[in-house]
């Protein structure tokens, strides 16, 4: 027995309802409780099914650079994914990526270095004598030869120490000399440390919160300020990179001055390729071969000029000239917006 209700007026918007449908918003008429079955029907009917959305809208994003853009552009939308959506699906992806590779990473270096102390410890434990039985002649004459060793090494460094004491007395000048240079180095290195958290504190002066949080951040070990960092970057880089996609259509705008093309155009292909690039990146963290990730390497760098020309049809000179403007100052806004994303972790020490 179906536990579907039949309204009069649509549930979503009140409208009076004639058919399956509602004329007004598209509702269904007819509600039931959703079950699990239809969630993975919606979800295999519009992702994974060879007809799809998504497979359409891969072969041309990877195979065919500004395929999609143009596609769009011509007004061919309901087959493919949203360009936002896929913007965020394949950064949601290569971020998790990201972090889950580098935290394997570091497990498994700090796996190697636990096994590293535990065999320094095998190998000093080894080298203390053990217990034997009194009727042993071969722990006896394993304990001679023990013997034998450290005498040896006692008698080297007696020798050494004797031809350590013979130059401190005749260059007692050279080594004073040596004692003075480093206290001054010392010294030097503690007053320019001192003089940059001076200039530090001089400019967050107005900044409580900054200020304190740094002063936080001082008292922590270089590892755990390695640590902050690499949060913050984790946690921030995401949304920083997302605001710059209006900066990379502002540059695709300027480069492309009396095309007439609109603003929304170059945002739509600042998502298209940014969203390949997203991909790709992830594709290469999840391949282990040289030569794979050298082919998808190759293809990433020569992939936006193409795009480039096949969406904005310029000359390859005048395409190569705008490529390799837009990639300067977008690199430089990159870095600029990474840099920022890992010193927001500060803000994070403490809590």
């Amino acid at each position: 027995m179906s536990n579907a209700a039949k309204l009069d007026n649509c549930a979503n918007c009140d409208t009076p309802l004639t058919g399956h449908f509602c004329a007004n918003c598209g509702q269904e008429a007819v509600l039931h409780a959703a079950s699990v079955r239809e969630f993975l029907h919606e979800f295999i009917g519009h992702y994974v099914a060879l007809e799809g959305k998504l497979w359409g809208s891969l072969k041309r994003l990877i195979f065919k650079p500004g395929e999609l853009t143009n596609e769009y552009i011509r007004g061919r939308r309901v087959r493919y994914v949203q360009p936002l959506r896929m913007y965020l699906t394949f950064s949601v992806l290569f971020f998790a990526l990201l972090k889950f590779t580098s935290d394997g990473q570091t497990h498994v270096d700090n796996k190697q270095t636990t096994g590293q102390n535990i065999a320094a410890a095998t190998i000093k434990a080894a080298g203390k004598p053990q217990p034997q039985d009194a009727g042993s002649e071969e722990s006896k004459s394993a304990a001679r030869d023990a013997l034998a060793d450290v005498m040896s090494e006692m008698a080297k460094e007696d020798a050494k120490s004797d031809i350590r004491a013979a130059k401190a007395e005749h260059a007692p000048e050279q080594a004073s000399g040596q004692a003075s240079g480093q206290d001054k180095q010392d010294k030097q290195d503690s007053t320019d440390m001192n003089i940059n958290e001076e200039y530090i504190d001089g400019k967050l002066a107005d900044l409580p919160l900054l200020r304190r949080q740094w002063h936080a951040l001082n008292q922590l070990p270089p590892e755990e300020q390695v640590k902050v960092f690499k949060n913050g970057m984790n946690h921030y880089a995401p949304y920083a990179i997302f605001l710059l996609m209006p900066v990379f259509a502002l540059l695709l705008k300027v480069l492309y001055l009396g095309s007439g093309r609109h603003f929304g155009e170059h945002m739509l292909f600042a998502l298209h390729t940014n969203a390949f690039a997203f991909l790709m990146f992830s594709v290469i963290l999840l391949a282990h071969y040289g030569l794979l990730q050298f082919l998808l390497w190759c293809w990433m760098i020569g992939y936006l000029p193409w795009a480039m020309r096949c969406v904005y049809h310029s000359s390859r000179f005048g395409t190569f000239l705008r490529w390799a403007v837009l990639m300067l100052f977008y690199l430089i806004a990159l870095v600029l917006a990474v840099m920022i994303s890992a010193g927001m972790g500060i803000l994070t020490v403490g809590h």
